[in-house]
């Protein structure tokens, strides 16, 4: 979801609080326990608590062009958002993309609404939804831009990455990169071709 239709989240919490740490997402690091870890050890440092980040999250929109291209697929097939981002964070991006399946990870807070840990839907989410969708004989393309969308590109019938930097490409260079949404929509008609 971030990155792909909506802003990085914690970009802007870094920005808004002023704390440089917060910066660093999966497109830094690929051990999503150990940025996680790292993240919610920073927020206890400077008393960020869930509340805040979701006041910072309302302030934010869709990417310029998401929703546009988010309906262009869903005229031509079956889109689930498959993130790992937590509920408390994407209800007010799920509205604005007018409601898909987003599958996502849960927060654990503590009575000072201080993030606390996470808990994801299991070991390896994103590649595990691919199986199961595959394992109903469905064919699934797979967008991500980030080192914690691996799983899901490798196990996908088709991978495809969106705007990913440029260390993510030096280390998968077999998938194919766009750079905008009307490429992406290409590819994307492309792959929904190959794949009858």
């Amino acid at each position: 979801m971030e990155g792909v239709f909506t802003p990085e989240i914690w970009v802007n919490v870094s920005l808004k609080t002023g704390i440089p740490e917060l910066m660093r997402t999966t497109r830094d690091e690929p051990d999503y326990d150990k940025l996680m870890k790292y993240r919610i050890g920073i927020l206890e440092q400077h008393g960020i608590t869930l509340k805040y980040i979701q006041d910072v999250i309302a302030s934010l929109d869709l990417l310029p062009g998401a929703h546009a291209f988010f309906d262009q697929v869903r005229d031509i097939c079956q889109a689930v958002v498959v993130t790992d981002s937590f509920v408390e964070f994407a209800m007010p991006f799920i509205e604005k993309l007018g409601r898909p399946l987003v599958l996502c990870h849960n927060l654990e807070t503590d009575h000072r609404g201080m993030i606390t840990g996470y808990r994801l839907r299991q070991p390896d989410p994103k590649r595990r939804v691919v199986e199961a969708f595959q394992a109903l004989r469905y064919k699934v393309i797979g967008i991500g831009d980030s080192y914690n969308d691996m799983g899901m590109i490798e196990q996908a019938d088709q991978g495809i990455f969106f705007k990913p930097p440029d260390n993510v490409v030096r280390d998968y260079p077999q998938y194919p990169v766009s750079r905008d949404y009307e490429g992406l929509m290409g590819m994307i008609t492309d792959a929904l071709a190959n794949l009858k």
